[in-house]
């Protein structure tokens, strides 16, 4: 009896499928065998072939508006230490970017990975609101890309899709494209990970506490030129994930969406600035 082994390997992220063919004497009876992973094997075999293409891959299926207004990346910096930003609608009063010290290192951890994590919604009682998810909103605004937040809802999320993954298309600031770009994250995230958004109709709305803030509505593309963007709807697309589903996907869109930052660097406190307690505690 002679064996052949055959390495077939599939553009199916790192995947390689060995297939046995045994040819017996007399006949030309032959059998093939595949080894099958479970489905978080699939995933960390995966992750690190597709990242790595879709690095180098066609992305022109997304693009942000360069013609309108942004803050600058250095000003988000600074309103994250409680200082004054040189561009006049960077921050506001009632938006609270200040981060404390435990934010601070989620938010340099961010800049690195291409994708914010946080605790449940990262909701900070004494702010009443939650300033590090206004500060990667920012700075996702004045860099022109999609905020990508993993929300960890449960302590270790053992169980099947207990975390929930947000991408955020607003800082685009091309509405009428949003549902095409949504769309297409959709059936990407559908073919590569077999996993459905956990929504039909993509969330558009303002934050917890938008009283006074002036959101504008979604349609008005106008606003889209001149407004800051905690004046604009976040426009989010959703999965509910388990963690390690949501770390490597996570970072799949990372590299879609280039928001890893490699040259980025722990934050430098500025002399004299501590990460004190809100105006409202």
């Amino acid at each position: 009896m002679a064996t052949t082994s055959i390495s077939m390997r599939r553009l199916f992220g790192s995947t390689a499928m060995t297939v046995l063919f045994v040819s017996l004497r007399g006949n030309s009876f032959a059998s093939a065998f595949c080894v099958s992973a479970s489905r978080e094997n699939m995933f960390r075999l995966r992750s690190g072939a597709l990242f790595s293409s879709t690095t180098s891959s066609d992305t022109t299926f997304w693009r942000s508006n360069q013609d309108c207004w942004r803050p600058d990346v250095r000003d988000v910096e600074r309103i994250s230490f409680g200082q004054p930003a040189k561009k006049k609608g960077t921050g506001s009063r009632g938006i609270p970017h200040r981060l404390n010290e435990d934010e601070r290192r989620s938010f340099d951890q961010a800049r690195r990975q291409g994708f914010l994590q946080v605790t449940g919604s990262a909701w900070r009682s004494q702010r009443r609101d939650a300033p590090l998810l206004n500060t990667y909103r920012s700075l996702s605004d004045a860099r022109g890309k999609p905020a990508i937040v993993l929300h960890k809802l449960s302590p270790t999320s053992s169980g099947e899709h207990e975390d929930k993954l947000v991408v955020d298309l607003s800082p685009l600031r091309f509405p009428d494209e949003f549902d095409a770009v949504g769309e297409e994250v959709k059936a990407m995230i559908q073919a590569e990970y077999n996993l459905e958004s956990c929504v039909d109709d993509v969330e558009e709305g303002g934050g917890a506490d938008d009283e006074g803030l002036d959101i504008v509505e979604a349609s008005d593309e106008d606003q889209y030129e001149t407004r800051p963007i905690y004046q604009l709807p976040p426009f989010q697309l959703e999965w509910n994930v388990s963690r390690q589903e949501g770390k490597i996907i996570g970072k799949y869109l990372a590299g879609i969406f280039e928001t890893i930052e490699k040259s980025a660097s722990k934050s430098k406190k500025q002399r004299g600035v501590k990460p004190g307690k809100g105006r409202r505690s």
